[in-house]
């Protein structure tokens, strides 16, 4: 097992360091969105991502193609401002808010700030992240660390209530953290890889504090987090998009940090496939899923962290051979998962009908999926109109099942068409008491039972059927959700969504995941004081207040990208 520590004294100097141990609007009218929130105020200013795709090649243009519907107009635009963050005293967040007709706080958001507030970690005095629970009624585990995707959530609230500077210092700590070697038994990690965690060791003897970090040695598997690194980029860029301040990212030791992890990534290989290959458990489904391979999750997030990277790339020097290679990369991926992860009823009729053994250019069955292996679940589960991309497409192999993670971030980094993402909500409101049911929101669907879950979990006592990965409901996706609904126009669907979750999550004690079919159970080794669940609440409510927000975590389609569907129609 291999650590990274750093000894660092009262005065900020280090005392030691051990490679082989430590890790260290006037013109738009917004009067037309429904449920427009109050005193909505956009500074006109020319955007970051305005600038950067200005001067970017091959056609990349920041305006998006026009709507017929005038609420998806209209924030089309907003991709174009800053969502400036609002300066507020610590204990008196800006987003003491509520829907009544009065306006009136809702007492959870009070309870859901002082949560998060107790959660924060503190390295030499500052801020770095905030603990994945508050939760002391077990062992401890890894839930006292800083999780790298747990803090997402988190640092989108700071970021929305005005407080960049927390997320600034996580930026900075895990790039630190990256830099180091990291190892495994005798075997040497890619350079780029960020730790899936890390905590703070207090020292009171020697008057020092310790940083650790976990890179996959420590994790259940042994699996290195694949999409940390996605992440990392993705939240840079959302500081970026929220302050306006382009010198964190321009800074050496960012832009290197984000070479590093696209060099992981758009290496060269043995693989046919512009998606990226990976192991079972390198994600938020961190334990044996059957994910392994090519799963949709992780290829949305390369997706995103691909476009947030191209416009964070300074354009001179090693980054310019990386927007090259981002920019080929990205029309290939677009057009791979756009034709072959997408389901909707006519293209499942189509593999219905498939032919086997094709060979040549000519086929249509490209993968030599059996028509057999179709599961019987999927053909009542598919609406009459809507669709969503499937989990997983490999050599003979087609994973049916829904993963929410993976489509709402499709939705969000315009992976997915305008169509597309219509149809993905089409299937949410279709299916509502299958994806959300009494407890927003089911991680995936369905559920994996019987001789099939002790094949694919290997017998998993906590990923049982309608629990935890496997069909679990898991309120920090609220967040989400919620974004997506609003970047297709269809906030009611988020509203209607966190409602349910506020009849229950406070009393609950804002759980980490709930069981059972419609999610009402709480989970059977859930923690309580989840903070991405807490974070993730606040974050949905905020972005439903206000809408502008949206622009931190939403980019907008970009026509180039944008591949002739020959194989669905249904929208």
């Amino acid at each position: 097992m291999s650590t990274l520590t750093v000894d660092v004294q009262q005065n900020g100097s280090v005392k030691n360091v051990d490679s082989s141990s430590v890790h260290e609007l006037d013109e738009y009218d917004f009067s037309r969105l429904p449920d427009r929130p109050r005193n909505l105020n956009l500074e006109r200013q020319r955007s970051f991502d305005e600038r950067s795709l200005t001067e970017l090649p091959l056609g990349f243009s920041p305006h998006p193609p026009s709507r017929a519907d005038n609420f998806y107009r209209a924030f089309d635009v907003l991709d174009g401002f800053f969502s400036p963050g609002r300066r507020s005293g610590l204990s008196t967040p800006k987003s003491l808010f509520g829907y009544g007709p009065s306006n009136e706080p809702h007492p959870m958001v009070a309870e859901a700030w002082d949560n998060l507030r107790r959660s924060l970690v503190y390295f030499r005095g500052q801020p770095v992240g905030t603990i994945a629970a508050l939760d002391n009624s077990e062992e401890n585990l890894n839930y006292d660390q800083v999780f790298v995707r747990d803090f997402v959530p988190s640092a989108l609230a700071f970021l929305m209530n005005g407080e960049p500077e927390i997320v600034k210092n996580f930026i900075l700590k895990t790039l630190r953290l990256q830099s180091w070697e990291k190892r495994i038994d005798r075997f040497q990690l890619g350079e780029g890889v960020m730790p899936a965690s890390f905590k703070v060791l207090h020292d009171p003897t020697r008057n020092t504090e310790t940083l650790i970090a976990d890179f996959g040695e420590s994790a259940i598997g042994r699996v290195a987090p694949v999409d940390s690194g996605f992440w990392w980029i993705i939240l840079l860029r959302a500081y970026t998009k929220s302050t306006g301040d382009t010198s964190l990212a321009e800074r050496p030791e960012c832009q290197k940090g984000m070479r590093l992890i696209l060099s992981l990534c758009l290496s060269e290989g043995f693989d046919t496939f512009p998606t990226l290959l990976c192991a079972d458990g390198c994600s938020m489904i961190d334990r044996r899923m059957g994910v392994y391979g090519y799963p949709i999750e992780i290829q949305a997030l390369f997706f995103m962290a691909l476009r947030c990277a191209l416009l964070l790339l300074k354009q001179d020097g090693p980054g310019k051979e990386f927007i090259e290679r981002i920019i080929k990369r990205l029309h290939a991926l677009s057009y791979h998962m756009r034709s072959y992860f997408w389901l909707d009823l006519k293209q499942l009729n189509d593999i219905y009908r498939y032919k086997t053994e094709e060979y040549s250019h000519t086929a249509v069955n490209k993968f030599n999926v059996m028509p057999d292996s179709l599961p019987e679940w999927v053909f009542d589960f598919m609406p009459l109109h809507g669709g969503y991309f499937i989990g997983n497409v490999g050599p003979s192999n087609m994973d049916f099942r829904w993963f929410c993670l993976g489509n709402c971030i499709a939705i969000l980094s315009s992976l997915a068409t305008h169509e597309q993402a219509m149809a993905i909500m089409d299937l949410i409101e279709s299916r509502w008491e299958e994806l959300v049911g009494d407890m927003p929101l089911k991680v995936s669907y369905p559920a994996i039972e019987s001789h099939e879950w002790r094949i694919i979990t290997g017998c998993d006592p906590k990923n049982t059927r309608w629990s935890y990965h496997n069909g679990g409901s898991w309120p920090v996706l609220l967040w989400l959700l919620t974004a997506a609904c609003i970047k297709t126009g269809r906030p009611q669907i988020a509203r209607r969504a966190i409602e349910l979750a506020e009849t229950r999550l406070s009393k609950d004690g804002w759980p980490e995941y709930y069981d059972g079919k419609l999610g009402r159970y709480i989970g059977k080794q859930a923690r309580k004081h989840q903070t991405w669940s807490i974070a993730g609440y606040l974050v949905a409510k905020m972005m439903l207040e206000d809408p502008s927000h949206l622009g931190m975590v939403a980019i907008e389609e970009d026509k180039q990208m944008k591949p002739v569907l020959k194989r669905s129609s249904s929208f």
